[in-house]
C-alpha cells in the first residue's frame, strides 16, 4: 500500500482554487514523494498544465478513472 505525503480532494475547494492548492502542494514534496489527487471530474486538462510546468519532474498514475471519481497518484521524481 502506498503512503501518500499529501491528499487533495479538489472538490473541498472552490473552483477557482484546485489548481492553485494542487500545484503548491506538489511544489513542497520532496523527491520520492507522492500526493493523492482526488477529483469529481477528469483531470487531464490538469494534467496537460503539469506536463507544461514540471516537465520531466513528476508521475502521474491513475488510481480510479471515473465516470464520478478520479484518484491519480503524483509522485515527485529525482532530477
Amino acid at each position: 500500500m502506498t503512503e501518500y505525503t499529501a491528499t487533495i480532494d479538489a472538490t473541498e475547494y472552490p473552483q477557482e482554487q484546485r489548481q492553485q492548492v494542487i500545484f503548491e502542494t506538489f511544489r513542497k514534496l520532496q523527491p520520492r514523494e507522492t500526493m493523492l489527487l482526488i477529483h469529481d471530474q477528469n483531470p487531464n486538462r490538469l494534467h496537460f498544465h503539469f506536463n507544461v510546468m514540471h516537465a520531466g519532474e513528476f508521475t502521474w498514475d491513475y488510481l480510479e478513472q471515473g465516470p464520478e471519481k478520479y484518484r491519480v497518484m503524483i509522485s515527485k521524481i529525482e532530477r
